[in-house]
């Protein structure tokens, strides 16, 4: 069966469904399935929408009145919920209420003041949620489902593929890939990792069959001053950027995981890569010095330079 392709544009990023199709007319409906599901999720999640529930949350914040939340909404923010306590607090998706102090297209660094009148705003345990409700306390709070919202999307989509008949491919959405069966000869789908330092080179290229495969770094936004990397993943309890690694890229059998995992490395700094040892993933990181490290399955394999 010959492979088919689409690309389009959601979630600020550049797109790609991939699909092993018996014939074009089944293809373009296992496409036009999984885009339809990006599409809806960015609408119903996307802080950037002001119909979706993430803003009508938000703007609710202080005023006492809970928000009804649908069992989706309530799936995402268990979720949530879970990637907090994992994380030690790291992952929180109130902390967007940050990126008001960080404009990563001028090289500034925000004073003590103001990150610390926007850290009083932060704090997932402040969320309150009964009887299929949220509501967040304080004036100003925030949610933020842009730390899974695009590998959550990217596994819905591959799921729509699924239920059409697609016997094999993968949605991308902008790095993020979820898959659910090999190329049309059986054999894997080979991804390519980007040397964070130099976009248009791979460090490495990853074999995936199925299952999810997520990046997070220091490179997507950010700028440099004085020598030093300031990156738009910021850690909740400070509010400063994250410093040790360059991006750190896990495989893991859902697309969210992945990218949950990824980001929480990122968030622990170097305590990361004992964080994904533990949990025996795969992974490839790429440290301050941009040398490489490997685990698959959690075991480490010594380091490389690229």
């Amino acid at each position: 069966m010959p492979v088919y392709r689409s690309y389009f544009k959601a979630m600020a990023c550049d797109n790609e469904v991939v699909t092993v199709a018996a014939t074009p007319a089944q293809a373009q409906r296992q496409m036009a399935a999984a885009v339809e599901e990006v599409l809806r999720i960015e609408g119903k999640f996307s802080r950037y929408r002001d119909d979706s529930v993430v803003s009508h949350i938000n703007r609710e914040a202080g005023s006492g009145t809970p928000v009804a939340c649908d069992e989706e909404t309530g799936a995402l923010l268990d979720f949530a919920a879970a990637l907090f306590k994992e994380s030690g607090g790291l992952f929180d998706i109130t902390a967007g209420v940050l990126r008001q102090a960080w404009d990563f297209r001028t090289p500034r660094v925000p004073d003590e003041s103001t990150l610390a009148v926007l850290l009083a705003r932060v704090g997932f345990a402040h969320l309150q949620r009964e009887h299929h409700t949220a509501r967040l306390p304080f004036a100003g709070m925030e949610i933020d489902f842009g730390g899974f919202g695009k590998e959550y999307a990217a596994d819905r989509a591959a799921q729509a593929l699924r239920e059409r008949g697609a016997i094999g491919g993968y949605v991308n959405l902008g790095g993020d890939i979820a898959a659910i069966g090999p190329q049309e000869d059986g054999t894997p789908w080979q991804i390519g990792i980007n040397d964070p330092r130099d976009l248009g080179q791979l460090i490495a290229t990853i074999p995936l069959t199925r299952g999810g495969l997520a990046t997070s770094g220091d490179y997507e936004r950010y700028f440099d001053l004085d020598g030093q990397r300031y990156c738009h993943i910021l850690n909740a309890h400070t509010g400063q950027p994250v410093r040790y690694w360059r991006s750190v890229s896990v495989l893991a059998p859902m697309c969210i995981a992945a990218g949950a995992l990824s980001t929480i490395a990122m968030l622990k700094e170097r305590a990361g890569e004992s964080f994904l040892q533990e949990r025996r993933v795969t992974f490839l990181a790429v440290d301050p010095n941009g040398l490489i490290v490997n685990a698959v399955g959690g075991s480490p394999s010594a380091k490389e330079t690229p």
